[in-house]
């Protein structure tokens, strides 16, 4: 089984705390989740703030007819710098995702860099190269556009 990676670069044109106040509310992952995936916080008494140890149900569709639990847990927090999510239980057999902010002159610099990992070896490798990568750099990309409709976009460096 091999581990896949792939890193996402946005520049926001907010405030530090504008960004980061967005991101650590669990509540608004549904409004950067593409409508397709059914996208559902399961969780209950989750708070408004993410916090180191924060496990966090879902359930999604990655495809149409497949609906699926998901469990992550807020692993790492640095205010205002980073903070990490791994699955717990879910789809993949490693999901590790790295979320890290950067102030700049024309706002924020943010990175996702993700990690994942396939069950069922090869089949899973196949079905990473038909679908699954496709499928992961739909979700960010509509999540950039949704962050610029939010934010503002930035100019191009």
């Amino acid at each position: 089984m091999a581990v896949h990676s792939f890193q996402k670069i946005q520049g926001i044109p907010a405030s530090l705390e504008k960004v980061w106040d967005f991101f650590v509310d669990p509540a608004n992952l549904p409004s950067i989740t593409p409508p397709y995936m059914r996208f559902e916080i399961l969780s209950r008494d989750r708070g408004d703030r993410i916090y180191a140890g924060q496990v966090i149900e879902y359930r999604v569709s990655p495809l149409p007819w497949l609906r699926v639990y998901w469990m992550t847990e807020i692993v790492q927090v640095k205010q205002g710098v980073y903070f990490i999510d791994e699955q717990r239980r879910g789809p993949y057999s490693l999901w590790h995702h790295q979320h890290h902010f950067r102030s700049t002159a024309a706002g924020i610099e943010m990175t996702d860099i993700v990690h994942y990992e396939i069950p069922y070896g090869f089949i899973g490798g196949w079905a990473n190269t038909l679908f699954v990568r496709r499928r992961l750099e739909q979700l960010f990309s509509y999540r950039y556009k949704r962050i610029e409709e939010l934010f503002g976009a930035s100019e191009p460096r």
